[in-house]
C-alpha cells in the first residue's frame, strides 16, 4: 500500500518536471527567445524585409563601400555605405570608428533601421585571424600597408 503512495508521488513530481521543463522550452521558442534573437542580415536581405525590420534591432554585415566614408571627427559623425555586391544600404553611426576601418573592409553593424538609414550603435570590422611575424627591419607602418593590401584583395575575391 505505501509502495503505491511512494509511486503516485515519482509520477506527479515527473509529470510537474515535465511541465516546467515543457513550459520553460515553450516560452524560449515563442516569446522570450524571439524577443532577444538579433538577426544578422546583408543589405540586400535587410532590404527585401521591408518594413519589417524597420526599428527593429539586427546586424547588418557586408563591405564598405570604396569612397563612401565620411567621418566628421569634431562631432564624432561617421556615415558610409555598407554593399554585398547587390544591395547597398546607408549606415550612420555616432563615435569613434575602429581603428581599422577602411574602404573595402568587412563590416558589422549593430542597430536599427529607420527612414532608410541604418542608425549603427556598435561597429565591428571583419579582418583577418592570421598571425604574422613582420619581417626583418620591417616597421610597423610597412607591416600594415602589407596587411591592408592582402585584405582588400581577399575582399575583391
Amino acid at each position: 500500500m505505501s509502495g503505491n503512495i511512494e509511486g503516485r508521488k515519482r509520477a506527479a513530481l515527473l509529470v510537474a518536471a515535465v511541465i516546467v521543463i515543457g513550459g520553460t522550452f515553450g516560452y524560449l521558442m515563442y516569446g522570450g527567445l524571439d524577443k532577444n534573437v538579433v538577426y544578422f542580415l546583408t543589405p540586400q536581405e535587410l532590404l527585401a524585409k521591408g518594413t519589417k525590420v524597420v526599428d527593429v534591432p539586427v546586424r547588418l554585415g557586408g563591405m564598405v563601400a570604396p569612397g563612401s566614408v565620411k567621418w566628421d571627427a569634431e562631432k564624432l559623425d561617421l556615415r558610409f555605405q555598407v554593399m554585398d555586391g547587390v544591395k547597398t544600404v546607408e549606415v550612420h553611426s555616432k563615435g569613434a570608428p575602429p581603428q581599422m576601418f577602411r574602404d573595402n573592409m568587412g563590416v558589422v553593424c549593430e542597430g536599427r533601421f529607420k527612414n532608410g538609414v541604418f542608425e549603427s550603435t556598435n561597429l565591428m570590422i571583419k579582418h583577418s585571424e592570421e598571425y604574422r611575424a613582420p619581417k626583418a627591419g620591417q616597421t610597423p607602418q610597412e607591416m600594415y600597408k602589407e596587411m591592408f593590401k592582402t585584405l582588400r584583395e581577399d575582399a575583391k575575391s
